[in-house]
């Protein structure tokens, strides 16, 4: 197994401390005036999303962790999970709600995605940064709504709710940013 040195760190390096993988968040190089230089390091648990902070003395290694990004797309939802096919290899998985997390919200039939295994074994899902969706359920838009600049809720088609400018419609289609699950723009039909 690889490893990395503190001078080798940058955002979103995989590593794995104690058996566990972490991507580091941000991170700082300290050297004090008095003892060994360490690294000040910002890390995501990638099991259970928590980020903590850890602190590793400069000279010191930490393992790479035994990552693996595989292309797949969402094929459909049933009693075994949320089921996946490798766009390659044709293999199909079934991933766990608990283990997509927010990811389910905007999960739609052949939407193409980054299934993250870890040791052999699906540990979550990273969506393209944007995807369109038609919105099923909000209020009408008013004359006179469009200029204040209010936003309104909106449901989509994949269960998700985003504020929405008060001018969208329902049967609009949206594009909307999977990081922060928000409204963009609206997109052409």
């Amino acid at each position: 197994m690889s490893q990395y040195a503190t001078n080798q760190f940058r955002k979103g390096l995989k590593i794995e401390i104690d058996n566990i993988p972490f991507e580091i968040v941000d991170f700082q190089h300290v050297s004090p005036g008095k003892g060994r230089a360490f690294t000040r390091t910002k890390v995501k648990n990638m099991l259970n999303g928590n980020v903590t902070e850890k602190t590793i003395t400069s000279g010191d290694k930490v393992d790479r962790a035994n990552m693996e990004q595989v292309e797949m797309s969402f094929l459909y939802k049933d009693a075994a999970g949320y089921n996946f096919m490798n766009q390659s290899t044709f293999d199909q998985v079934a991933i766990q709600e608990e283990t997509l997390g927010d990811a389910k919200l905007l999960l739609q039939e052949n939407l193409v995605v980054q299934v993250m295994y870890y040791n052999d074994r699906p540990i979550g899902v990273e969506l393209p940064t944007f995807v369109v969706l038609k919105i099923i359920e909000c209020d009408p838009a008013f004359k006179g709504d469009t200029v204040t600049g209010g936003t309104k809720p909106a449901r989509l088609e994949t269960g998700a709710s985003v504020q929405v400018p008060l001018h969208i419609k329902e049967g609009d289609m949206i594009k909307v940013d999977t990081r922060e699950v928000s409204y963009v723009e609206k997109a052409n039909k």
